[in-house]
């Protein structure tokens, strides 16, 4: 699943959702300098959000094209997993990581992380948690279980809740906790919501990871199922939304 999402990088760009101004201004006022590594960048969604902050950002992402896009929106990236990236002495303020830190190792990765850290500097980990209206919720998960009967995660109208997101928080966390390499480990959520339209919300469900690696004609009864619960509310729906985040300080 985590070398899934470049299938079509340019609707992941188009239509994942950035992050709350106040989480990145909070990450940009308690880190010691400009250098940023924005760990599995992606497109570069996060990346450019630090950059116009007054960052310099360096992308660190195994998928060539999700980097290439990066780039393309102009994004220095070096092509790599977080764990095996060779910083080549390399000393930054920040490294950042904006839906991706649960594809890294969690002690491997808090070990670069810190390696790479100037003292002082911020560990900064970040994730979107959506929960959709419960009918638009139940319509997904009943395509989803006819279309994949034996997927190998459950789901649930439970799992789509944003609590039910902040798990994934866990294992990073522990992580950093476990490296005596950090400070004290804090949690920070920024809750959001935004409006979108049946068209918005079918552009995004392919770009999930729950829906990257099936074929189309897998995928459609999926979407229709979902488009027919949110025309049965007018063509639209508020999204609830939510960014957790997990920071430290390099000691």
């Amino acid at each position: 699943m985590a070398e899934s999402f470049g299938t079509d990088a340019a609707r992941y760009d188009r239509a994942r959702f950035s992050y709350p101004s106040e989480l990145i201004e909070r990450i940009v006022e308690r880190s010691p300098g400009p250098t940023f590594v924005d760990v599995g960048c992606g497109t570069g969604i996060a990346a450019r959000q630090f950059a116009a902050a007054g960052c310099r950002v360096l992308g660190v992402e195994p998928d060539s094209r999700m980097a290439a896009f990066a780039r393309h929106s102009g994004i220095d990236v070096e092509e790599c997993t977080f764990e095996n990236w060779d910083p080549a002495g390399r000393i930054v303020d920040a490294v950042v990581a904006g839906q991706a830190r649960h594809w890294v190792d969690p002690a491997a990765g808090a070990t670069k992380a810190s390696g790479v850290l100037r003292p002082g500097g911020i560990l900064a980990v970040f994730w979107h948690a959506f929960e959709p209206p419960r009918d638009v919720a139940s319509a997904f998960v009943s395509a989803f279980r006819r279309a994949v009967p034996d997927a190998p995660v459950a789901v649930t109208t439970e799992t789509m809740t944003r609590d039910a997101y902040r798990a994934i928080c866990a294992k990073p966390a522990a992580g950093i906790r476990g490296s005596e390499a950090f400070g004290v480990v804090e949690e920070w959520r920024d809750d959001w919501a935004v409006t979108l339209t049946r068209d918005e919300w079918l552009d995004q469900l392919p770009t999930q990871g729950l829906l990257t690696q099936l074929a189309p004609d897998a995928r459609a009864p999926i979407l229709d199922a979902v488009g027919a619960a949110i025309d049965a509310r007018g063509g639209s729906f508020m999204l609830k939304c939510a960014t957790f985040t997990v920071a430290a300080r390099r000691r």
